[in-house]
């Protein structure tokens, strides 16, 4: 059982590079008072790298505001030159709707003549809406396999686009590893030629919230060099983080109390005392069996069942939203997901985390665990371990 210490928040200076109409904007929209420190040093080190022409790869931890440090740039640039374009690529689809929604409410405070359109561009897009995405999107976001399928097959239909780029955004690049790594870095250099085709090279804005070499992954994806911002100034509240291993039923044999069933007592605890928890699984087949248990636990297969709901790919996108909306709000108290809910998309404010199973990599390890305590409460993230040799040695 051991406790991280809470660390607080370093504020950086704010860029004098950025439009002052974007910095009320910003301070409206977080509910910062104007006088107020606004940016983390991380975010501020970030911006003046990109305002000066840099390429950038950010690391810091979980929830300590990544999104700023591409989107003040990116926005800054778009109040400037209205004929400027920006592409944003993230694994998954949930992310890219999280960051649409993020991206539009900002532009509400900001005096754009015509807001500009920010546009999702992925296989739940409607084939009606395409051809006015294709024309008139000032800010893209899409995913590398459709980057991959839908749009650079197709290049001359994207004309406007490419032939504007100015900005790139990688995000989650620790996802990008291994042959799925490979085949998005020649995606990349597909992109990259295009665009020098059309006269322009754009700049890349990569962040990671877990990864031990970002600058060597970065540049060996990107072909270019990248200024590396690692001095995360985020606020982080203490945290609890506790190996469990289920205990023993026939020491004879080694065999322990199923994993599953311990990591939904805990749930069960921890949601019956208005703890709002998240449990990762490493199938989907576990995904529901857990959910299952912690429900029957919980009693709520009547009225109340929506309020434990689990979590994975399979589900319609329409049922993902609304599952995260009610982490947000606070209508759901738990959720059992795989590690479709790993990556940042905003659920809110977590009290504990349960890992039931090594999830592979340390990587993922610790994505899951950032997701909670993601404001300023003490939270809790519980490992409980499977009895695979793997589990077994890391407790």
């Amino acid at each position: 059982w051991e406790q991280l210490p809470p660390q607080p928040a370093k504020y950086g200076i704010t860029p004098s590079g950025l439009d002052s109409r974007l910095v009320a904007a910003v301070h409206s929209h977080l509910g910062v008072h104007s006088d107020a420190p606004l940016l983390y040093t991380h975010q501020s080190s970030a911006i003046e790298a990109a305002l000066r022409g840099q390429s950038v790869v950010v690391v810091s931890r979980t929830a300590s505001g990544k999104t700023l440090c591409y989107n003040l740039p990116i926005l800054n640039t778009l109040l400037q030159r209205p004929e400027a374009r920006a592409l944003y690529l993230f694994p998954t689809k949930a992310l890219a709707q999280d960051q649409a929604t993020e991206l539009s409410a900002m532009t509400e405070y900001l005096p754009f003549s015509t807001p500009p359109s920010v546009s999702t561009y992925d296989g739940d897009t409607p084939q009606s809406q395409r051809s006015t995405i294709r024309r008139e999107a000032r800010i893209l976001i899409t995913n590398p396999d459709m980057l991959h399928a839908g749009i650079l097959p197709h290049h001359p239909r994207w004309v406007e686009l490419l032939s504007n780029l100015t900005y790139v955004v990688l995000d989650e690049l620790h996802t990008y590893r291994g042959v799925f790594g490979s085949h998005v870095a020649n995606v990349l250099r597909r992109l990259r030629r295009i665009c020098n085709f059309h006269g322009v090279s754009p700049q890349f804005v990569c962040t990671s919230a877990t990864i031990g070499n970002p600058k060597e992954l970065a540049q060996k994806l990107v072909e270019e060099p990248v200024a590396l911002v690692d001095n995360d100034g985020s606020p982080r509240a203490p945290k609890h983080f506790i190996l469990y291993n289920p205990p023993m039923v026939d020491p004879i044999l080694g065999l322990r109390r199923a994993y599953t069933l311990e990591a939904s007592k805990l749930a069960n605890h921890l949601i019956k005392n208005d703890v709002q928890t998240i449990v990762f699984t490493r199938t989907r087949n576990t995904t529901e069996l857990l959910l299952g248990y912690v429900r029957e636990q919980l009693g709520h297969n009547g009225d109340n069942k929506h309020a434990i709901r689990g979590y994975r790919g399979g589900y319609l996108s329409a049922e993902r939203r609304e599952i995260e909306r009610g982490l947000r709000t606070g209508k759901v108290r738990g959720v059992v997901a795989t590690n479709a809910l790993e990556i940042g998309v905003d659920i809110g404010q977590l009290g504990a985390v349960i890992i039931a199973g090594y999830p592979g990599t340390v990587t993922s390890l610790w994505q899951q665990a950032g997701r909670t305590g993601r404001r300023s409460e003490v939270s809790a993230v519980i490992f409980v371990a499977s009895g695979t040799p793997l589990d077994q040695y890391i407790v």
